[in-house]
């Protein structure tokens, strides 16, 4: 079951990132979080930045909707979505 906290306006999220991946893809559930495979690499900010697109385009939502709280440089992250509910979350990521 993923650790999907429900804040005002939106919800809080935990993602695995594995970078470096093959393709962009939602991996599934792991440990609580949401298993992310991403092609960028691991380094300046790259797969943080190509998470935040990612979830943009899945979720359909703007990307300034997406905030990484935190996980900068780690692959276990926590971001902020707002604008959307936990069963919206969960269709449009096909759960």
């Amino acid at each position: 079951m993923l650790n999907i906290t429900e804040i005002t306006g939106g919800l809080r999220l935990e993602i695995k990132v594995q970078p470096r991946s093959s393709k962009n893809q939602i991996a599934g559930e792991q440990e609580g979080a949401l298993k992310i495979k991403l092609t960028a690499p691991p380094v300046e900010g790259e797969a943080n930045q190509a998470l935040i697109n990612f979830l943009s385009a899945c979720l359909k939502i703007p990307k300034r909707n997406i905030t990484l709280l935190k996980g900068d440089t780690s692959r276990h992250k926590l971001v902020e979505i707002q604008g959307i509910d936990k069963d919206s979350l969960i269709k449009l990521l096909k759960l």
